[in-house]
């Protein structure tokens, strides 16, 4: 409780200093919903529902014996995989593949979001296939899948840090885990909101992101505050305010390096617009709206269930005490040397 106590002053501290200049001598400030609509605590985005609906799944609605049937095959995998090693077996069978996290660490969720008392197959809800309308997916995913084929093979260019995608940097949380739509992913799926008069802040689990949000009150008052087009910060420009009991946040400008990594990738004509209501104790109601002519052939929306967790916000250590980076770039230099002493050999 001391942690979290200390983190809201923190927050709150930072939430002031924050402020927009002009506030400070607003006679009022904006416009809050009811008390129930507070969406301060502890919240998880954990679920096996994925973005976009698999192949062969036409509709978006499972049914109980479905879920429960997808759910337990997960399941049976997660048991296998976490077995204990045969200290006898046989060496690993040579391969490009060096292998990735055993199950112990991996904790996506355990069963499908249930939004509006459905058992939800994908998040996408619009387009009614459940798929990224985009108008050319190959090209829009090239980076993704080039990374993809980095993480699996272990090759790549290497020549400096800035070639090592954002998660191996340890800059901002993969999977999409901090938004502009935020996705649930491996492990590390909780949030902390904290709600005051102007601001809402998000503290992101993975990578201890933090989303800070200036709230306005009408939508053309906060469309107005957003920051210069230069600007892309890392999670974009984000501006909020309410529409009764529902928060409503609208980014756009998010950092060309994190949009090309994304699997909600924007470009600079686009905007993400977030809705997030508190429908009961332990439930938010969250929607994200994803908006660009560029990339997709229309808006597309997502739903999910965001819950309480069963404990709380946990330091996410990422480069502290990982060497990973070192050994790459190290390994990078010796493949070259190596190269470089084949081809004097030949002269």
């Amino acid at each position: 409780m001391a942690g979290v106590l200390a983190l809201s002053r923190v927050l709150a501290i930072t939430c002031v200093l924050a402020a927009p200049s002009g506030w400070a001598n607003a006679q009022k400030a904006p416009s809050m919903p009811s008390a129930a609509a507070d969406l301060s605590g502890t919240w998880t985005s954990r679920t096996l529902t994925p973005l976009e609906r698999p192949a062969g799944q036409p509709r978006l609605a499972l049914s109980r014996d479905e879920a429960d049937k997808l759910a337990g095959r997960r399941s049976a995998f997660l048991a296998a995989d976490s077995k204990p090693t045969d200290p006898n077996a046989a060496a690993p069978r040579e391969s490009s593949d060096p292998g990735g996290y055993n199950a112990f660490w991996v904790d996506p969720g355990d069963y499908y979001s249930i939004v509006k008392g459905e058992i939800r197959a994908s998040g996408i809800v619009e387009p009614s296939d459940g798929r990224i309308p985009y108008r050319d997916r190959v090209a829009a995913t090239a980076n993704q899948r080039k990374i993809g084929q980095e993480y699996a093979s272990g090759r790549g260019d290497y020549t400096d840090p800035e070639d090592l995608p954002l998660r191996e940097r340890c800059l901002i949380g993969f999977g999409n885990t901090g938004g502009p739509g935020m996705l649930g992913s491996l492990y590390n799926n909780t949030y902390q909101f904290l709600q005051t008069p102007h601001h809402m802040v998000m503290l992101i689990e993975m990578v201890h992101d933090v989303r800070i949000i200036p709230i306005f009150d009408t939508p053309e008052q906060a469309r107005a505050a957003h920051k210069p087009s230069v600007m892309t910060p890392w999670l974009g420009d984000s501006v909020g305010w309410w529409e009764g009991d529902t928060f409503v946040m609208e980014t756009i400008n998010v950092h060309p390096i994190q949009s090309s990594e994304s699997s909600i990738p924007l470009t600079s004509k686009g905007k993400i617009v977030e809705r997030f209501t508190r429908v009961a104790k332990g439930e938010i109601y969250y929607q994200f709206e994803v908006i660009d002519d560029v990339l997709y052939t229309r808006p597309w929306k997502a739903e999910y269930t965001l819950t309480v967790p069963n404990g709380g916000v946990y330091e996410y250590a990422c480069h502290e005490g990982n060497y990973a980076m070192e050994g790459i770039l190290g390994g990078a230099r010796l493949a070259e040397r190596e190269a470089a002493s084949a081809v004097a050999a030949t002269k």
